[in-house]
């Protein structure tokens, strides 16, 4: 599985402290059947993450793991803040991308509300040849009242992650309603950890995979689409679900 979504990189935002945080969130991944995580620091007011600062941690997980011998792949990025987008130089857009790749951005969803503005800023990054990834959209209020409202964005072009505590119930069961039925009306394209420490949010997908209900399914969610944007492949299509088979009464 690839996970696209972490916050591994120590000392940077909420998440990871320490080199060894950093380290155990790794070899909590491997168990858990990861082959691949994207660092994405928060880039916020709060946690004014630097491109370079970014890459600096990278390269430096990247010696550690070598060092201990954990074959985890580690790929840069960042969680953008949407009042975060007019502030960052193009270049600084593309040293952000997610995995590493710059036609895909990581979005932060706000918690709270709806951006007037956020279909503005999806639109402004599809011109310029950036697909938007939406993360965590099931967490919000609003999207929870009325997930069709996402459909919009992801009609033009956007991608929406869900966060793995949502999906299988660890966040609560408002989050968890909102991303089974974002999957059911096909409005979300990839599951990610959101990790931040242990003691956060615990790195891994195999829980929420499995609770997707559906093996091929789970796999286009952790592998498939994952995969296709680390290597800058076409996204692979949907799998549909087998239909079931009707009792014949006698």
């Amino acid at each position: 599985m690839l996970d696209l979504h972490t916050h591994v990189l120590p000392g940077l935002d909420d998440g990871a402290r320490t080199l060894e945080d950093s380290l155990e969130m790794a070899r909590a991944a491997l168990a858990g059947g990861i082959e691949l995580i994207s660092a994405t620091p928060h880039v916020r007011d709060d946690y004014p993450t630097r491109a370079g600062e970014m890459e600096r941690l990278v390269g430096e997980l990247r010696a550690r793991l070598a060092a201990e011998g954990l074959p985890l792949d580690v790929r840069g990025g960042g969680e953008i803040a949407l009042d975060r987008l007019a502030t960052l130089e193009a270049e600084d857009l593309g040293r952000f991308g997610l995995a590493g790749n710059p036609s895909y951005l990581l979005l932060e969803f706000p918690y709270y509300g709806w951006p007037l503005d956020l279909g503005a800023h999806v639109l402004a990054l599809l011109a310029r040849r950036i697909t938007p990834v939406l993360a965590h959209p099931e967490r919000n209020g609003e999207v929870q009242a009325d997930p069709e409202r996402l459909r919009p964005l992801v009609d033009s072009g956007a991608l929406v992650q869900l966060t793995a505590a949502s999906l299988d119930g660890r966040l609560g069961p408002r989050p968890r309603a909102a991303a089974r039925e974002l999957l059911e009306r096909r409005l979300a394209h990839l599951l990610a950890s959101d990790a931040h420490t242990p003691e956060i949010r615990d790195i891994g997908l195999a829980s929420a995979a499995g609770a997707a209900g559906d093996d091929a399914l789970a796999r286009w969610l952790t592998q498939d689409v994952p995969a296709a944007i680390v290597s800058g492949e076409p996204l692979p299509p949907r799998p549909e679900r087998p239909r079931r088979r009707r009792l014949r009464r006698r």
